[in-house]
C-alpha cells in the first residue's frame, strides 16, 4: 500500500530543464565560463561553496537534526509542527527561503522522499543530491512502484507496512526521520547522529544498527 503526497502549489516553483540534466551541465559549463572571462564571477569561490555541500555539510546537518529529535521529545514535537523553525534553531536554513517539513517513520509506516517534476532537495540539511535521485526513472518510479524502487536500494519493507510518498517543490521539501535503532538508549546525541544516514531521511534505507555504528 502506498500514497502520494505532493507539496503545496504542485506545479509552482519547479524548474522543468532538470529534465535534460546533461543539458544544463553543458550550459552551466559555459555560462561559468563567459562569467568568468568577463570577470563577473569568481570560479574558486564557486569551488568552495561546491566544496562546502560536499565535504562539510554533506547528511551531517541532517544527522544532527535527528539525533536531536531522537533524544529530546519536545524537540520532536516541534520539529512535527513546525520543521523549519525547528531546523533553523540548529542553524540550518533552506538558501532560497523554502519551508521543510519532516515525516516520520513508524513501525506501521515508511516514507519516501521524491521530486517528480525536477529534483527539489533540502541541501541545507542534506548537502548536495545524489545523481540517482535527480534521475528520470527513480523520479518516476517512485511514485508508480515505491516497495520495487526500495527494494533495488536494498530496502525490503514487510508487505503490510505503508509506504508513503512525499513529492518536494521548490517552496515546501521534506526530510524524513528514520526510526531509532533498538539498544540506543544509551547513546549520547553525537553517538546517535552518526547512525543517521543521507538516505534513511530520503527514505531509501534506514539509520544504521547499533552493531553497525561505524
Amino acid at each position: 500500500m502506498s500514497e502520494h503526497h505532493r507539496g503545496h502549489d504542485d506545479d509552482h516553483g519547479h524548474h522543468h530543464h532538470d529534465n535534460h540534466f546533461n543539458d544544463v551541465e553543458a550550459r552551466v559549463k559555459a555560462l561559468e565560463t563567459v562569467l568568468s572571462e568577463k570577470g563577473l564571477i569568481d570560479l574558486a569561490a564557486i569551488d568552495a561553496i561546491v566544496d562546502t555541500y560536499e565535504t562539510k555539510v554533506g547528511p551531517r546537518n541532517g544527522a544532527r537534526v535527528v539525533a536531536r529529535a531522537w533524544s529530546n521529545a519536545d524537540f520532536a514535537d516541534w520539529l512535527r509542527r513546525d520543521a523549519t523553525a525547528a531546523i533553523a534553531s540548529l542553524g540550518f536554513t533552506g538558501r532560497q527561503g523554502e519551508h521543510m517539513r519532516a515525516v516520520f517513520n513508524t513501525p506501521d509506516t515508511h516514507n519516501l522522499i521524491v521530486c517528480t517534476l525536477c529534483s527539489c532537495y533540502p541541501w541545507a540539511v542534506l548537502g548536495l543530491p545524489p545523481v540517482w535521485y535527480k534521475a528520470p526513472p527513480y523520479r518516476s518510479r517512485a511514485v508508480i512502484d515505491p516497495r520495487g524502487v526500495l527494494a533495488e536500494f536494498g530496502l525490503e519493507l514487510p508487505v503490510d507496512k505503508k509506504i508513503r510518498v512525499w513529492d518536494s517543490t521548490a517552496e515546501l521539501r521534506y526530510l524524513v526521520v528514520p526510526e531509532r535503532p533498538d539498544g540506543t538508549e544509551d547513546f549520547s546525541e553525537e553517538a546517535l547522529a552518526d547512525l543517521v544516514t543521507r538516505d534513511s531521511m530520503i527514505g531509501t534505507g534506514l539509520a544504521l544498527s547499533r552493531q553497525a555504528k561505524p
